[in-house]
């Protein structure tokens, strides 16, 4: 019996270690590029310089932070960072669902799948390609819009140099880009519930609205609360390849396309002010850190089950 409970017991510590050999790699990148970082937070509180180095350069304390938030630009790319973010992100997952639920009514297979492949195929494209089929379209003389504009006797406007139309351009391709990929996810939560829940209800003489509402939708509420957690922990990361390449680092169109990541950007590249730029990172994760302790305590008051933590 002993002999049988140390086989066991060494059975487990072996997969136990075999797991943790599995994982080291992860945890070693996790180690050298998430945590070991951290510590050039320090430079946010310095008046940073490369010859004197972290530990040489004169500590100001706050002063970093006071030149951010006391500059218009604070407030600016602030505002489009986390407006952008949360008009994406209720519009993303309202339609991401919704077209879940359509390919789930397909009967037939193949189209569903050609649907899919379809849709998932900008997924992959990267910004850079996207910013220059937008171009494409949006080019002043010879732009596909713009001369169809024309053709209809409408005055077609300089798009990169009207800064209120930014704001629809970048919504509508940053859903157009990740629609295919989040409703993927849905659909593939869709294939797992019991069909003889829709049979039973269909019985009863349930219409497809009430199904949806009373099936689908509770069964896929855990999934979009976990999703939309995600989502929210990162309002205050701007996706620096969409709102850099898109509108081409063009300073006319920053008032609506300028977003705290691409200010750290251009504080390194363009004003060399390292502490600046990381003080306003640092703003960023704080930020970002307690908009999820947030929306998981809210989460968890509505229904415990779907709560992260």
């Amino acid at each position: 019996m002993n002999n049988r409970t140390g086989g066991l017991r060494f059975f487990k510590i072996n997969s136990t270690a075999q797991l943790f050999l599995l994982c080291t790699p992860a945890l070693i990148l996790l180690l050298l590029f998430n945590y070991i970082p951290m510590g050039g937070l320090i430079v946010a509180f310095q008046d940073y310089r490369v010859d004197k180095g972290l530990l040489g350069s004169e500590w100001i304390g706050l002063k970093n932070f006071e030149f951010f938030f006391q500059s218009d630009t604070a407030w600016r790319i602030t505002r489009n960072t986390v407006g952008y973010n949360a008009v994406i992100i209720v519009l993303s997952t309202t339609l991401a669902v919704g077209f879940a639920i359509l390919l789930n009514e397909i009967t037939r297979k193949l189209f569903a799948k050609i649907y899919q492949t379809l849709m998932f195929i900008p997924y992959f494209l990267s910004w850079v390609i996207v910013s220059s089929m937008l171009f494409a379209f949006l080019e002043p003389s010879l732009g596909f819009l713009n001369r169809i504009l024309v053709g209809l006797g409408i005055q077609p406007p300089n798009w990169y140099f009207a800064p209120e139309y930014w704001p629809y351009i970048i919504v509508v391709m940053a859903i157009w880009k990740s629609l295919g990929y989040t409703s993927l996810i849905y659909f593939a939560a869709l294939l797992g519930i019991d069909r003889e829940y829709y049979e039973a209800a269909s019985i009863d003489g349930a219409s497809k609205l009430t199904m949806m509402l009373k099936i689908t939708l509770p069964f896929l509420m855990p999934l979009i609360s976990l999703l939309t957690l995600i989502s929210i922990g990162r309002i205050f990361s701007g996706n620096f390849d969409m709102f850099y390449n898109l509108p081409k680092d063009n300073g006319i169109l920053y008032s609506t396309t300028d977003v705290i990541d691409t200010y750290v950007y251009r504080s390194l590249r363009v004003m060399g002010d390292t502490g600046m730029a990381i003080a306003a990172g640092f703003y960023q994760s704080v930020v970002g850190f307690v908009l999820v302790l947030v929306s998981n305590y809210l989460i968890k008051r509505t229904n415990e089950d779907n709560a992260v933590f």
